[in-house]
């Protein structure tokens, strides 16, 4: 029964490793797991890596084994240490793996323990983390803020909607921060139909003031959300029921979207598109995305990514890059806009080279729901005699 407990637990963890990582049976019950080509970047990328696959092999776990007539329940503890070129006392490393298994097993077995205690405390803050979005993503807690879109003349289309987490204990968590653990967990399934939901509550809403009807609202989709195959039909569904108009939605697709069956993904943009969704490519010249693809796609919009416009007025290369979005643009009939504009000095220059719209700091912050309607309504002809023409006025901002 050992023997054969001993070959399934071998089989599980085979299972959860990838092809070029290597599983042995070290002795006793221990096993070894080498990964390999985590690559050369930061220690806590690749911490993170090694943490899901141990997480994997945890829940391979969970269910009992099967031996001949027996259901033999069987839980491990996983110790996990990093090691570079320079650590070649193989020895060292096996008792570094060691410890770390042995002080998952004292706190309680079944769980996973780095023998770097600074990379182990970054894995423990990042699945409380990771538990706090669960839970607050069921009870539909996170909200969007609106960061204003303007016009070349200065008046306002529309906003970004973007996600924010008001957290109970820790305040505001910043995107960068929550967004990723979304992403790696597959949250972001979960996050991005809640905030496409809310998005649409809201065009609803603005949809019985004159004030705002007839803004429109730019909402993010991740790369897994596109590969869903009810993705269609679930936004179709959102839109529905909130009574949204699809006219003032526009998707917002990132270039690692394109990386992957691009075929699926003009399918389902057509079939949005057929109900009035637009669509914006947004961090455009920061990916992999292929000129043969662009020409494929039913865009809309390009965004010319705030890295370009950031230094735009003092490095040659990221004028040239944002110049040539604008003529590409122009040559497909395809509207600009550009994101991250911070100085007047920055739109003073993007310009110069067309009729652009515009997203930063100089005509708005993300603002919650209420602050962005007010912003809306001293926008309004109605409040105003003139349109403005150039930045808006930062008193709005």
């Amino acid at each position: 029964m050992g023997d054969m407990l001993l070959k399934s637990a071998a089989q599980r963890i085979s299972h959860c490793v990838r092809a070029d990582d290597t599983v042995a049976r070290f002795g006793g019950d221990e096993f070894v797991v080498l990964l390999a080509n985590l690559g050369t970047q930061k220690a806590k990328a690749a911490a993170l890596q090694a943490e899901a696959i141990g997480e994997q092999i945890l829940a391979a776990f969970t269910d009992a084994f099967q031996l001949d007539t027996y259901e033999y329940p069987c839980t491990p503890s996983v110790g996990v240490t990093l090691f570079s070129p320079e650590d070649r006392n193989v020895d060292e490393l096996l008792k570094r793996a060691d410890l770390a298994m042995y002080d998952a097993k004292t706190a309680g077995r079944n769980g996973l323990r780095f023998f770097d205690p600074a990379m182990q405390t970054m894995i423990t803050a990042r699945a409380a983390l990771e538990s706090d979005l669960r839970e607050d993503l069921k009870k539909g807690r996170l909200l969007l803020h609106y960061q204003p879109q303007v016009d070349h003349q200065g008046r306002l289309l529309g906003a970004e909607a973007l996600a924010r987490w008001p957290h109970a204990q820790k305040g505001m968590i910043s995107p960068s921060e929550f967004i990723p653990v979304a992403e790696s967990t597959g949250l972001i399934l979960p996050l991005g139909a809640l905030m496409l939901k809310t998005a649409c509550h809201q065009l609803a809403r603005w949809s019985t003031d004159p004030a705002t009807e007839r803004l429109t609202i730019a909402i993010n989709v991740s790369a897994l959300q596109m590969r869903q195959k009810t993705f269609v039909e679930e936004v179709r569904a959102i839109v529905e029921q909130t009574g949204a108009n699809p006219h003032r939605l526009k998707i917002e697709l990132t270039e690692s979207t394109l990386v992957s069956n691009v075929d699926d993904l003009i399918a389902k943009m057509d079939k949005l598109k057929t109900i009035g969704i637009g669509f914006s490519l947004d961090d455009f010249g920061t990916g992999y995305s292929s000129l043969s693809y662009l020409k494929r796609l039913p865009l809309d919009q390009l965004k010319i990514d705030r890295s370009f416009v950031k230094d735009i007025l003092v490095d040659p290369n990221d004028a040239a890059i944002a110049q040539m979005i604008i003529a590409l643009s122009k040559s497909l009939g395809l509207s600009v806009i550009a994101e991250g504009v911070e100085t007047e000095e920055q739109y003073a220059f993007l310009a110069q080279h067309g009729q652009l719209n515009y997203q930063g700091y100089l005509f708005g912050r993300p603002l919650p729901p209420v602050d962005f309607e007010s912003l809306a309504r001293a926008f309004s002809p109605r409040r105003r005699s003139k349109r403005v023409r150039g930045p808006v006025n930062r008193t709005y901002a």
